[in-house]
This record gives structure tokens, sequence and C-alpha cells, in this order.
């Protein structure tokens, strides 16, 4: 079951080339659909076990895959925001069928990220996610398109080459049969070697986390990408370098782990603080957003450079639903470039004319900004809290962002939505139709998750206290 879903979406991009128009929105909502509904399934038969086979043996190279917990409840996410994304696209965009296929075909990409248990495997289906996005920003994006995609293609590609080299030099030095994850960790590299190639890999996993200096791509690929928000959401669901550096990173490289902790815990609590600052000063929604995003990611990297295993969990945990809340906000960012034919943050009054997009979208910041009782804060809390047992003074720093959020959320939201009208602006209509599924849904899930955390924690404990405990 688990080829079906991770193949399904991307079987379903290569038909909607050859599906009438009309037709192209329900074969790609159920396309969509199912895959949501066996990724569902497997939760309910407690996921998919490792399934390996050869695929280029000449060279070692094998097609392992797994569904666990944390990549399991990944996969969920990224199998759910996909549906939105599909939804609310096939109401946004005129004649959507080649941004459906996109977003259907990154989807395969994402999942078998998270699904790959072979280096090369996972290398693959990395660079298989980036296409489409840069595909997406080329053919839907605005004006300025084009230097946002060189930017974002130069940093991913730097990375990519960087990492590929790290896993031909993983296997060449450890003697491993394979790429396989389970042989290369029963073949490791040690020494000064092992902390050059966790450099190598590292550069990739920062790009796509992403970290200070290396997320400068981020704020022109967001404000250029078209103004609905749907290929923000992919972007979103795109930052997958922290489960990365969690699945490969910590796995295989241990002692240059270690080695440099304190290094990289800086640097991830100075990007969460940075970012947090400059999304301060932005008039721009998306801006504005991608800002927040590094910022949650900050956080994020900082859960998992500190090798501690409550801050880990509040990594994968604040990882897993940043993208359903931040993802949603994009979304509610194009709702209203849609109204009044602007993403500034400075248009006023909605409240008054749209109280259930402007309630909802307060409801969705206040997950962001971690108040207690929504998803965001479990993730926040536990990667502060362990954090904290390593170094008091970088948690204490990456700590001052949860106030900055509130800070420049809050603020912008003033601006946007409770500020009086200008005279003569046009009126704003409520949420209509579909849109009640696409905010409300991700929002139920940042309730949800927020006031019952059980059933995310456990499948994430068990496979974080299997890493630091020395398992795989």
């Amino acid at each position: 079951m688990i080829h079906v879903f991770l193949f399904l979406p991307m079987l379903a991009s290569l038909l909607l080339m050859i599906t009438p128009v009309r037709w192209r929105e329900e074969v790609a909502g159920f396309a969509a659909a199912a895959t949501l509904g066996i990724g569902l399934w497997m939760w309910g038969a407690g996921g998919a076990a490792l399934f390996s086979v050869g695929w280029i043996p000449a060279l070692g190279v094998t097609y392992s895959v797994a569904l666990d917990g944390v990549s399991l409840l990944l996969a969920l996410i990224t199998a759910l925001m996909t549906f939105v994304a599909i939804i609310y696209t096939a109401r946004r965009i005129h004649n959507p069928g080649t941004m459906l296929s996109l977003i259907l075909a990154m989807e395969t990409g994402l999942l078998g990220i998270y699904a790959a248990r072979d280096f090369v495997l996972f290398y693959v289906f990395f660079e298989d996610a980036l296409i489409p996005a840069l595909l997406m920003l080329a053919i839907y994006g605005k004006t300025h398109r084009m230097a946002a995609l060189i930017k974002f293609g130069a940093y991913t590609l730097l990375g990519s080459m960087l990492m590929l080299v790290s896993i031909i030099g993983y296997k060449a030095l450890g003697g491993s049969p394979s790429f396989a994850l389970s042989d290369l960790i029963a073949n490791p590299v040690k020494g000064a070697a092992q902390t050059w190639l966790y450099l190598g890999f590292l550069a990739a996993m920062a790009v796509k986390l992403p970290l200070f200096p290396l997320h400068a791509w981020l704020p022109a690929y967001h404000e250029q990408n078209h103004d609905s928000g749907v290929a923000d959401v992919m972007g979103t669901l795109y930052k997958v370098g922290a489960y990365g550096l969690f699945r490969f990173g910590v796995t295989l490289f241990p002692d240059a782990s270690l080695e440099l902790r304190p290094v990289l815990m800086a640097l991830a609590a100075f990007t969460a603080i940075y970012a947090a600052w400059v999304a301060f000063h932005q008039t721009d929604w998306k801006r504005l957003l991608a800002y927040a995003g590094l910022s949650h990611m900050g956080l994020v990297g900082l859960g998992i450079f500190s090798l501690n295993e409550t801050a880990m969990i509040g990594a994968l945990y604040l990882l897993a639903f940043q993208n359903v809340y931040t993802g949603a906000l994009f979304l509610a960012a194009g709702m209203v470039q849609e109204r009044v034919g602007s993403l500034s943050t400075r248009v006023g009054g909605l409240m008054t004319q749209a109280p259930i997009l402007s309630g909802v979208t307060m409801s969705l910041w206040f997950a962001s900004i971690a108040v207690p009782g929504l998803a965001g804060f479990i993730g926040e809390f536990s990667v502060l809290l362990g954090a904290y047992q390593v170094s008091p003074w970088l948690a204490f720093i990456a700590g001052l962002s949860t106030i900055a959020a509130a800070v420049y959320a809050l603020s912008a939201y003033q601006t946007t939505y409770w500020q009086a009208r200008p005279l003569g602006a046009i009126r704003v209509l409520d949420l209509q139709h579909t849109e009640w599924l696409v905010l409300g849904a991700p929002l139920a899930v940042a309730i949800f998750f927020g006031v019952y955390s059980g059933p995310a924690l456990n499948l994430i404990q068990p496979v974080v206290r299997a890493l630091i405990g020395g398992g795989a």
C-alpha cells in the first residue's frame, strides 16, 4: 500500500495531461483525497514496514521505503495540505490544469523524501520535489519571478551537489555494500572525514531548513509566487531540511553533530530572532509570512541540533504543524488579495465586512505565535524546554522570537483587519463555498493537536528515543 500512497499523485499528475479540461479538477481532487485516505488507513494500521529491493545493483542503490512514526506524521500533513491546495486551486486559478498537475507531482516528491530509507533514493525524491516548485514559480509567478527562480534554483542546486558528494563519499569511505540506510549505519565513517561529509550534507539541508545565511532565496520565492498562496503552501511543505538532518544527519554523522552542536545551535537561535525582527518591518503579507516561517524553522533547527530528546520531539512536532497553519495563512493572504487586489498589511478594516475570514485568520495566527491550546505552543515550548537543558543562553535568545512573533503578527493583523476601511474602498466578501474547508480544516487540525497532542506524540516519541539511544 505504501507504493500506491507514494506514486498515486504522480500517476494522477500524468493522467491530467490527457484528461478533458472539464474533468481535470475532479481527477486531481479524487487523487489527492485518495492519497490522504490511504495515509490515514496506514496510520490506523501502524505505518508501513521497511520494503527494500535492489534498484541499481551495480551502484549499490536500493529502493528502500518505510513510514514510521515521524515520517508517517509528516507524510499525513503533506497529504492533508496538498488536498487543501488542490481544492483552492480549482476555485481560484483560471484553467488550473497545469497547476494541479504540478502540485500532485510535487506531492510524490515530498512523500518520497519522508519514506526513503536509501541515501540516493532520498536524493532522487529531493530533486523530484524541486522541479515542480521551480515550474510553479516560472509559469504562475509575478513580474520579477525569473530573478527569484534563479536565486532559488542556484541555492538549492548548489546544496544538492554538495549533498551528492557527501552521499557518494560516505559509502566509499565507510565501505558499505549499498546506499541503504541500514547498511550505511552498519559501516560508519569516523574521524575528520565524517565532519567534512556532514558539512556537505548540512549545506543542502540548511538551504531547505532554511537556516541563516542560506535563506536568501526564501522571501523572493514567496513574494513572486502566484498571489493565491497555493504555490506557497507547497513551498512551505518543501522545508524538509530539518527532517533530512533528523533522519540521515544525526543518524549517520553522530560525532560531527555533537562536535558542531554549539555552533549550529547558535546559528539556529540567531535565525529565529533575526527572522522575527525582519518580519516586524514587512508590509507585504507574503514577505511577512516568509520571515515568520524562517523564524519557526530556526526554532526547529535549535531542537534538532540540540540532540536533546525533549527538544527534538518538540522540533518535529513544530515542523509538522507549522506546515498546517503557515500554509493556511498563505491561503488566507491570497483570499485577501483576491478581494482587495493587494497583499499590503495596511489595507484596513476587513473585520467589519468579513468577520469570519478575519476571525479564522486570527485563530491561525494564534497557532503561529504559540498561544496555549493550539498546536504551535506544544512544539515551541518543548523545543525551548529541551534546548534550555543544553544551553540556557541560546534557549533564552531563541525564546525572544516568540515574543517578537506576537508583536509582528498582531501589529500586521491590526492594520489589515481592525483599522477603518478607506473611503470609497470596495466591499469585501466573507468566506464563500470551499473557502470554509480550505481554512477550516487546517484550523481544526491546529486546535485538535493543540488540545490533544497524544496521537502525534505517540508517533514521534518512539523514533526519537530510539535515535537518541543509538538505534536507527
